[in-house]
């Protein structure tokens, strides 16, 4: 796939990499625009949901979820496209939306949790993923890049995961935006479909009749 295929995918990751640099070295930054929910309830500062999601922990939280955005993301924005399905603004919308809605759960449990901050694109780039997952339910995904997994088997494993990780909570790794970001992707494509292009669906239960457990 060329550069020029994905220019909404890499104007995305050029955002994330210039906004996480930016705070990588700027405190204050950080303080003003990473999701804090203590500060959202009393300040109204919602605009946190969608600036945090610029914001990266460090340069291999930011590599981490870039590298999945590149490749999952221009996928997506080509499906996008070519099955008339809104395009860039639908992909935009997809990514901005989903990271809204994967605070909102982090907002509603955390609000008079004066400590609690996160930070990161990994809701949206979750929901990228499923969104992609609908389409191509065995294509081959690998587990840390060497357990090969069907795509579908790799969403199971992906949500029950982060159930359990989000209820165990001793970890600095917000499951429950990874979860809802997921679903919300999950959701969002579904809808779109419904709404734009319902014969869609006809090629979506298609896939589903050739299960693979390790993807073609």
């Amino acid at each position: 796939m060329e550069l020029a295929d994905s220019p909404v995918t890499l104007f995305l990751i050029a955002l994330n990499f210039v906004f996480s640099f930016l705070g990588f070295s700027n405190g204050a930054l950080v303080d003003k625009t990473i999701m804090w929910p203590y500060r959202v309830k009393r300040e109204k500062q919602f605009y946190r949901m969608v600036t945090s999601g610029f914001l990266h922990a460090d340069w291999m939280h930011l590599f981490f979820n870039m590298f999945t955005l590149y490749f999952f993301g221009s996928l997506l924005e080509k499906m996008f496209t070519v099955y008339g399905l809104g395009g860039k603004i639908s992909y935009l919308g997809l990514y901005f939306l989903a990271l809204i809605a994967s605070d909102i759960p982090s907002y509603f449990k955390h609000q008079d949790d004066y400590n609690y901050r996160s930070l990161g694109a990994s809701g949206a780039v979750a929901a990228i993923v499923f969104a992609v997952i609908l389409f191509d339910p065995w294509g081959s995904i690998y587990l840390y890049g060497a357990i090969k997994l069907s795509a579908a088997v790799y969403a199971v494993l992906y949500i029950v995961y982060c159930i359990y990780m989000g209820k165990q909570n001793n970890d600095n790794v917000n499951h429950d935006a990874h979860l809802w970001g997921s679903l919300f992707g999950l959701g969002f494509t579904i809808a779109l479909v419904a709404a734009i292009k319902p014969e869609l669906f006809q090629l979506i239960l298609e896939e589903l009749k050739h299960p693979s457990l390790f993807g073609r």
